[in-house]
């Protein structure tokens, strides 16, 4: 199945110059989006993942439903001030700034085998500071999984030493 034609590119968005790649249209048409996932699936299959991890909020979207079919966990990755009990943090760079990631502490256990899901890679910066969360709790990073990798900003060579795995290139 040909994916691309199911994401809505929209331009400029979220401002000048920006050519948004929309995946909500590839989660409203029921065959495309099991398409995706079971893409998804077969790769953790491959990677022999024991818990899929997704950073907020389209890493959700994506790993929910591979943790599902594959009947094992699913630990979510969020913004600082978000997740209620102790957790760890990540900090990482964006164009304009800092953010925080967090995780819950007891969210992976070490020697975990761990599949990374996300919407996009573009810099590798959310992915990078999430393997940062995974690896402080002892997890063991198996792969990262995305349904759109951005070429021309090169995140892959933040990830570089990792298993990437990517439905569309852009």
């Amino acid at each position: 199945m040909d994916l691309k034609q199911y994401v809505t590119i929209v331009e400029d968005w979220p401002k000048p110059g920006i050519s948004f790649k929309d995946i909500t249209t590839i989660m409203d048409n029921g065959e495309a989006y099991k398409y995706a996932t079971d893409q998804m699936v077969e790769y953790a299959k491959k990677v022999d993942a024991d818990i899929i991890v997704g950073p907020e909020a389209r890493g959700f979207i994506i790993g929910c439903p591979v943790a599902y079919a594959l009947g094992i966990g699913f630990a979510p990755v969020r913004k600082e001030g978000k997740l209620p009990r102790e957790v760890i943090r990540a900090e990482y760079g964006l164009e304009y700034g800092k953010d925080i990631l967090t995780m819950h502490k007891d969210a992976i256990k070490p020697g975990q085998k761990v599949l990374i899901t996300d919407d996009l890679l573009a810099t590798g910066g959310t992915i990078g500071a999430t393997i940062n969360l995974v690896e402080q709790l002892g997890g063991v990073v198996v792969g990262c999984a995305f349904l759109i990798e951005l070429t021309y900003l090169d995140g892959r060579k933040n990830l570089d030493g990792y298993d990437v795995m990517t439905l569309l290139q852009y």
